[in-house]
C-alpha cells in the first residue's frame, strides 16, 4: 500500500478542501487524515492531508505531476508530496552537551521518530564513545575563527553525500552561517535554553534566577540568520520556587530542552510542521 502526505497553503477561497478530496478520489486514494485551518488576518489556507492508494500502479511521481497541473496551479498552492516509502535523513549536530543527544538517540532506537541518522557531526571528540554505542558514524569537524569556512565545507560534503534531509542542533554550541541556512531553509532545527524571547543569551538560568521567576522553558525552533528568532515548533515550561537552586533550574530545564527538541523533531520528520511568515502551524 502506498501512503502519502499532503501539505498545502495558499490565498483562501471557495471549493479547495472539496477539490482536493475529489481529486484524491478520482485518483483512487483513501483519506486516512485531514486537517486544515484559516488564518484569517492574513487570509491564509493551510491543510495537511494522508491518502492511502491500494493499486500498485500507483506512482508517486506522476500524482505530483497531475496534482501540479490539475490543482496547485489552479489555487496558486505553495505545496509539498511526502511519500511513507522514504523516511526523512536526519544530520545530529552536537559539541560537549549528551543530554538532548543521548535522548534522540534512544528514541530513535527504540522506533519512536520515524527517520534515518547517517551521522553525526561534532567541534569536540567528547561525545564519540555515544555514537560509537549507539553505531552510529561520527564525525569531528573541529571550528575555529580560521577553520570555520573550510569546516563548513566539509560539513557540507557530508550533508549532500548523504543527502540529508534536515539537521538537528542537539546543544551544538556554534552559530550556523548564512550559507548552511539558505541551503537548509526551516529544515535546521535548534533548541534554546530558555522560553524565548526571555532570558536569551549565554546563561539564562541565572537570569531567570536572579528575577525570581515562577516558570522556566525551552524553545525549539527553525534557524534563520537572525539569531534565535526563527519560526518555533515546540515550547515548554516548568514551575521553580524560591527554594530551587541555580542547579536545581539548570536540572529542570535540560528535562525540558530533551523533550522539547524530540518533540520538534517529531513533528517535522512525521511532515506535521507548515512555516508561513516566520511562524508555524502545527497539525496534531
Amino acid at each position: 500500500m502506498n501512503k502519502i502526505t499532503i501539505l498545502i497553503h495558499c490565498k483562501d477561497r471557495p471549493n479547495i478542501i472539496a477539490s482536493v478530496t475529489n481529486f484524491i478520489a478520482n485518483a483512487g486514494g483513501n483519506i486516512v487524515y485531514i486537517d486544515q485551518h484559516v488564518d484569517r488576518e492574513q487570509n491564509i489556507f493551510f491543510m495537511r492531508l494522508e491518502s492511502e492508494f491500494i493499486s500498485d500502479s500507483f506512482s508517486t511521481l506522476n500524482f505530483k505531476n497531475l496534482f501540479k497541473s490539475n490543482l496547485a496551479d489552479k489555487f496558486e498552492m505553495k505545496w509539498r508530496i511526502y511519500s511513507s516509502e522514504k523516511k526523512p535523513k536526519m544530520a545530529l549536530f552536537i559539541s560537549k552537551y549528551d543530554h538532548c543527544l543521548y535522548d534522540l538517540l534512544g528514541r530513535y532506537n527504540s522506533g519512536e521518530l520515524n527517520l534515518e541518522i547517517p551521522f553525526i557531526i561534532s567541534n569536540h571528540l567528547d561525545l564519540k564513545p555515544i555514537a560509537d554505542n549507539f553505531k552510529i558514524p561520527f564525525y569531528h569537524i573541529p571550528v575555529t575563527k580560521d577553520t570555520k569556512i573550510e569546516a563548513e565545507n566539509k560539513q557540507l560534503q557530508l550533508l549532500q553525500e548523504h543527502k540529508i534531509d534536515f539537521i538537528v542542533l542537539a546543544r551544538y554550541m556554534q552559530i550556523v552561517s548564512e550559507k548552511l541556512i539558505n541551503i537548509y531553509p526551516n529544515k535546521i532545527i535548534n533548541i534554546h535554553h530558555s522560553f524565548l524571547p526571555a532570558f536569551v543569551g549565554a546563561k539564562p538560568y541565572h537570569s531567570a534566577f536572579k528575577r525570581g521567576v515562577k516558570i522556566i522553558g525551552a524553545t525549539s525552533h527553525y534557524v534563520t540568520e537572525e539569531l534565535d528568532a526563527g519560526p518555533i515548533i515546540e515550547q515548554d515550561v516548568t514551575r521553580v520556587t524560591h527554594a530551587h537552586a541555580i542547579s536545581d533550574l539548570i536540572s529542570k530545564g535540560r528535562d525540558l530542552e530533551k523533550i522539547v527538541l524530540a518533540n520538534a523533531v517529531k513533528l517535522h520528520a512525521d511532515r506535521k510542521v507548515l512555516v508561513f511568515n516566520n511562524k508555524t502551524v502545527i497539525f496534531s
